[in-house]
């Protein structure tokens, strides 16, 4: 069936010429829909020590060699709502370029290969429910699809634990978070979510899922909506943060 896949594709591409969104270079029967092999492998993990709560890089590789459990500045000031959070990938090309056109775009057919770059050997144990973050129905008639949802989707696949997408809701909707001061995404989104059935997040040990990291602003606003109903810990997970 691969093979057949493949064969499709590079006929496809013969057809109806499509270039690599990351190097220009015109496609053939590579696996990733928009690019290249050689772009696709160009995606490497986040390296080196990172906060332990919020994930944050730190500037010396040596930061965490004699404090394991040493944490930022941000967080020793303001202490996140969420348990811990961290990501996995750099948020640049052709990372970057292949969420834009998942999820500016509408290119859905990058999902499969989005969601494969999941890795499960950092999660935490014993979890309870997954959560995508949410967003308005009415930028969702806009979008026709939640980006976070679909790669939770694909994660959930190899975690296999409840995946809760109707129950952390959006209450209004609220402007791009890209082009705002960190004062302004944090009243952008101030009491922008709630739990629609406390009953089941109570106590309980949730991860939390969306595709980019900025400023965390929007994980943890939807963190506090959790706690507040009553969730034990939760834990948030990104496939990619701004660095």
């Amino acid at each position: 069936m691969q093979g057949l896949t493949e064969a499709f594709r590079r006929l496809l591409n013969i057809v109806l010429p499509v270039e690599c969104a990351g190097c220009g270079a015109a496609l053939s029967g590579d696996p990733v829909p928009f690019f290249c092999r050689s772009c696709w492998a160009d995606i490497s993990p986040i390296d080196g020590p990172v906060c332990p709560r919020c994930g944050r890089p730190f500037a010396s590789p040596m930061a965490l060699t004699f404090s394991p459990d040493h944490i930022c500045g941000s967080c020793r000031k303001k202490p996140p709502a969420y348990t811990k959070a961290w990501s996995l990938y750099p948020y640049t090309p052709p990372l970057r370029d292949a969420l834009r056109l998942f999820k500016y775009r509408g290119k859905v057919a990058l999902a499969e290969a989005l969601g494969n770059l999941w890795h499960t050997s950092s999660m935490p144990e014993h979890l309870d429910l997954v959560i995508p973050v949410p967003i308005h129905p009415s930028r969702l008639r806009e979008r026709e699809f939640n980006q976070a949802l679909l790669l939770a989707d694909r994660l959930n696949r190899t975690l296999r634990r409840p995946l809760s997408f109707d129950n952390l809701i959006r209450l209004r909707p609220t402007v791009p978070q890209t082009d705002l001061s960190r004062s302004a995404r944090l009243k952008n989104l101030r009491r922008a979510f709630a739990v629609q059935r406390p009953n089941d997040v109570r106590e309980k040990r949730i991860l939390l899922i969306d595709d980019v990291f900025t400023t965390g602003t929007t994980v943890n606003e939807c963190a506090k909506a959790l706690r507040k109903a009553g969730a034990a810990d939760v834990y948030v997970c990104t496939l990619a943060r701004t660095i």
